[in-house]
């Protein structure tokens, strides 16, 4: 890799809606700049950055793809991202690791509900945003309502920088509303008309330059005003908007000029890091401290780990020793890796600003922070369905846990979990399409083929009011018996609550200490006195209580939500262990638990469906009939609307074949966790009857 200024470099990801044309736009700009001798289509099976078999098979990204070029002077690290929501998660990884997101629209299909989540996405990543129309050569292109649509819904700041010759079959060109040019016939809008909002819109970002603009009807030189567009994309007072056709090779070079223009480098993103109890503000100087970022993790179908490495200061070189947050003591590299889609190239070093990728490093994973620094926490959504997993073939069960945890290194909204109950592999992603990807990869990449049982939903178990009870373990058998006795009260414990405000203000006027557990959100207080029950049984009475909150007591889920003190007990000389207080524990909070008004709590989950205006209506009525919660509509462009509401996640499950059967196809959607919430009586009476946990009285 050659060295290159930091100023120099363009790292984008283009990101939008499935079927925008980002993938296609990708391999056009890698052939236009020679950067690769092809003749690529993703159709045809013979994509650059759609590489694996699954996106081959599919025709659409499942994975994010790094490549590199170059084009007028400028380093390109470009990333193309998959556009279904499912795979949501890549897309959010990748936004960390660049400078600007290229927001990919369709021009047919207008804007769709994932152009509006990776809009929303790079905003909290901090990244400069751009606006590319794509497919201006389809049919059924109503341009200025597009446009229009676009300004309505992210503001004024949406400005085009250039305007299209023709559309549709007569799309020949496009022309600057920056610089425009004497002939601007067969532009659909005038450029001249656009020009003074664009200029506005950029000098917004320098008051001074400003004032004189308003005063003196003065702009200032090309050369600022190549400064302010930087600055404006950077502050978000400008989200230029570019058009092309990336399949006719019409605006693509246009395209990359803009990004040259206003795509933003390493220098021009403003970031911080924590050292210590300090914020600082990243440089990207190449004498700084080393701070960087694994970004998103691959495993190759040559099972070789790749973790993708953002720089942001100071140098990488292969064979260093360095820290990583993921590891105890530092980690050393191995050779670095210039990427290429799917080929690989070694390098010694790299710079800030740079990408590229490590091999083989197993204490890295997405996340992983490079250095003695701290960087904002990476955040993915919560994957809600889940399936239980055996393998068909028997004798598979180490083979299979080794791939799925392959998975889950390379996609952080998978996750694998052991049934507690069940003792089944459980696995979560954020839709049915997603685990079946995952699925076909496992075929594919492990030669292993899984059987499924119905989509498991994390339903909680908590109580509504406050009880206390005892229970006394004793066994005598011939020889040491057992005996243990335990006495607890137990009350609702509000997630959000301060577990010290909630125990200094409660009534645990002897409380010795209490014990806070954050996944289950739960609190147990010893406020044992006069040795009653000895110390050293405490952490046995611990384990009891953490049986139960993960085995569960009415119908075998996760306990959350819950306080319980331990304010009395007995014990014995001689009979008494760690395994009869455990025991006495365990029990002891069943039975009070089970006196506390105990109920099911199941995931709520936000849901927002685009649909044509024509079928809003269709999609409030289905909404109330699954219990879920309208919460109002927002117009998405090119005639149609999106709906968002609240409902729950056993009613949504199979949401998407509801959807293409009430829409023709037209509709699409994608679900957030929300919260979790008390579920209906007569639901819970129906999982009660089907769960069975098991009674611990003779253990």
């Amino acid at each position: 890799m050659a060295k290159v200024k930091v100023e120099d470099i363009r790292n984008v990801a283009f990101c939008g809606h499935g079927s925008a044309g980002k993938t296609t736009l990708v391999d056009g700009a890698l052939v236009k700049t020679g950067a690769v001798n092809a003749n690529p289509s993703v159709d045809d099976g013979t994509s650059i950055c759609d590489f694996d078999q699954e996106e081959k098979d599919h025709k659409y990204s499942v994975e994010a793809s790094v490549v590199h070029f170059e084009h007028g002077g400028k380093r390109f690290n470009a990333v193309d991202t998959p556009g279904y929501p499912d795979f949501i998660g890549q897309t959010i990884g990748v936004l960390y690791g660049v400078d600007t997101a290229a927001i990919v629209i369709n021009a047919q299909s207008g804007i769709e509900v994932n152009t509006r989540r990776v809009f929303d996405e790079a905003g909290k990543a901090g990244v400069g945003r751009m606006i590319v129309i794509n497919k201006m050569d389809g049919d059924n292109i109503d341009f200025a309502a597009l446009v229009n649509d676009i300004r309505e819904l992210w503001g004024p700041q949406c400005v085009l920088l250039n305007v299209p010759v023709g559309q549709g079959a007569d799309f020949k060109g496009v022309v600057s509303t920056l610089k425009v040019p004497d002939d601007t016939s067969g532009a659909l809008m005038d450029p001249s008309e656009i020009n003074g909002p664009l200029v506005e819109q950029i000098i917004e970002a320098d008051e001074e330059a400003m004032m004189v603009y308003l005063e003196e009807a003065t702009l200032p030189s090309d050369d600022a005003l190549s400064k302010l567009i930087v600055r404006a994309v950077a502050e978000g007072s400008l989200v230029p908007i570019v058009c092309c056709s990336a399949k006719a090779d019409v605006g693509v070079t246009e395209l990359l000029d803009a990004i040259n223009m206003c795509g933003l480098s390493p220098a021009d993103v403003s970031r911080t890091a924590t050292e210590g109890d300090e914020e600082v503000e990243i440089k990207p100087d190449a004498d700084g401290p080393l701070i960087a970022r694994i970004f998103k993790t691959r495993i190759d179908p040559f099972v070789q780990k790749l973790s993708f490495i953002r720089i942001f200061s100071g140098q990488l070189k292969k064979d260093a020793q360095v820290a990583a947050s993921s590891a105890r003591k530092g980690v050393k590299m191995g050779p670095l890796l210039e990427v290429q889609a799917e080929a690989t190239s070694a390098i010694d070093a790299a710079g800030p600003g740079e990408i590229v990728a490590v091999a083989k490093m197993e204490d890295l994973h997405t996340g992983t922070i490079l250095g003695e620094h701290t960087l904002p926490e990476m955040k993915f959504p919560t994957p809600m369905v889940g399936l239980a997993v055996t393998p068909k073939s028997r004798g598979d069960e180490t083979k299979l846990s080794g791939a799925l945890h392959k998975v889950v290194e390379e996609d952080p909204t998978f996750k694998l979990d052991r049934d507690a109950q069940t003792k089944e592999l459980v696995v979560t992603g954020m839709s049915e399409l997603h685990l079946t990807v995952i699925r076909e990869r496992l075929v594919r990449r492990d030669k292993l083929e899984v059987e499924t049982r119905e989509p498991k939903i994390p339903f909680r178990e908590t109580i509504q009011s406050p009880a206390d009870g005892s229970y006394r373990h004793k066994k005598q058998s011939g020889g040491r018996g057992q005996f243990g006795e335990v006495h607890i009260r137990m009350w609702p414990f509000p997630r959000g609550t301060d577990p010290e405000e909630f125990c200094v203000k409660s009534r645990f006027a002897s409380m010795k200490t209490f014990h806070y557990n954050d996944v289950h959100n739960f609190v147990w207080v010893d406020s044992i006195v006069g040795g009653v029950i000895p110390g050293n049984f405490l952490p046995a009475i611990a384990k009891g209580f953490q049986e139960r909150l993960v085995g569960g007591v009415i119908a075998g889920h996760m306990v959350q939500d819950v306080c319980v003190e331990v304010h009395f007990g007995k014990f014995h000389d001689v009979d008494s262990s760690e395994a009869a207080f455990k025991t006495a524990a365990r029990n002891a909070f069943r039975d009070v638990f089970e006196k506390a008004r105990p109920c099911l709590l199941e995931p709520i989950v936000k849901i927002a469906v685009t649909v044509p205006e024509a079928n809003v209506g269709d999609v409030y009525s289905d909404m109330s009939s699954r219990g879920g919660r309208v919460q109002g509509a927002d117009t998405a462009g090119g005639n149609m609307q999106t709906v968002n509401a609240e409902a729950p996640l056993r009613e949504v499950m199979t949401y998407s074949r509801t959807l293409s059967s009430m829409t023709g196809g037209q509709g699409s959607y994608n679900m957030e966790f929300s919260h979790y919430d008390v579920m209906p009586s007569n639901i819970q009476q129906e999982i009660m009857a089907k769960s069975k946990v098991r009674d611990d009285d003779d253990d």
